[in-house]
């Protein structure tokens, strides 16, 4: 079982791993959703931890339908990425019919063969879940694991989705499914026991207040990792 905290600098990352995070997802302007880190903030984190650092590559907030302007500032910021170390990221994108975006992913897959992508929650916009997984399924030599709230607002509030697809991921021996949205301490454990999933993304449910803005608390990690001991 693993646990993936939503880490926004150096000093939050170093503190991630202290407390026992499994995993870290990168990101800027939480306030938007998530948007790629900065180049310093990238080459302070990759030089600081050795835990799994999965990066946010995301150019804009306006949606996961995205043009060649677009595509090329992806492509920019894996190989910066790489450049520094790095060789995972979390990036997502669809088409305005609400399937996977093949010929995006492709084209990451293309000029990074090696990246570790973790397909995030533009998988909550498709118009069918088992579809948009089975085409993921295709490109699971890449793509390791979708983070996905079962196409709800929250995790909790999809849990019978959610169970789908983790089934669905041991029968097509595909991508696992990375629970998230709305994940914390006080609801990991039904959330569990529920969805039998492997992996947990936690964001503001680990945090002091559960506030982006105050620090990562220990106590609520540990009850996290405890819960899925």
């Amino acid at each position: 079982m693993k646990i993936e905290v939503i880490t926004l600098n150096a000093a939050d990352t170093l503190q991630a791993q202290e407390f026992g995070a499994d995993r870290v997802e990168l990101v800027s302007a939480m306030n938007e959703g998530g948007l790629t880190p900065s180049y310093g903030t990238l080459k302070n984190v990759l030089q600081s931890v050795t835990i799994p650092v999965q990066v946010m590559v995301r150019p804009h907030s306006f949606g996961f339908v995205y043009d060649e302007k677009d595509w090329n500032t992806i492509k920019e910021d894996i190989s910066i990425i790489q450049e520094l170390g790095g060789n995972r990221i979390v990036f997502g994108a669809v088409t305005k019919d609400g399937e996977i975006d093949e010929q995006l992913l492709e084209k990451v897959i293309h000029h990074a063969p090696n990246i570790d992508i973790s397909f995030h929650r533009a998988f909550d916009q498709v118009k069918s879940q088992t579809n948009a997984y089975k085409v993921l399924t295709k490109y699971k030599d890449n793509v390791k694991r979708i983070l996905t709230s079962g196409g709800k607002d929250r995790a909790d509030q999809a849990m019978d989705e959610l169970r789908s697809l983790v089934q669905l991921s041991h029968e097509l021996d595909g991508p696992s499914i990375l629970v998230g949205s709305g994940v914390s301490p006080d609801n990991l454990a039904t959330l569990h026991e529920h969805i039998g999933a492997s992996e947990y993304h936690i964001g503001s449910g680990v945090r002091v207040n559960k506030d982006f803005n105050q620090l990562l608390d220990k106590s609520k990690i540990n009850q996290a990792r405890d819960i899925l001991k």
